[in-house]
């Protein structure tokens, strides 16, 4: 089993949790409070549970936390060509 991904220290539980208040994208919420949890030191498979994901897909989202933020927890658009309907 494999080294879970740190998550990056210049927000705090406190912090994270505050912007998922303020959030808009009830998906980037989720994955906020699922982060917080996981600041708060719980184990990964239990704030995975907290965001309604499994922990690989909490593992993804953490490593974009640490790269984008949290403006990063908000899904793009998928590149390509616009739907026809």
């Amino acid at each position: 089993m494999g080294q879970p991904i740190a998550v990056r220290t210049d927000f705090t539980a406190v912090e994270v949790r505050r912007l998922a208040r303020r959030a808009k994208d009830s998906d980037q919420v989720r994955r906020l409070l699922a982060i917080a949890a996981v600041l708060d030191g719980a184990s990964r498979t239990e704030a995975a549970k907290v965001g309604g994901m499994d922990r690989q897909t909490l593992r993804d989202w953490v490593i974009r936390f640490n790269e984008q933020g949290p403006d990063g927890l908000i899904n793009v658009p998928a590149p390509g060509a616009p739907a026809k309907l």
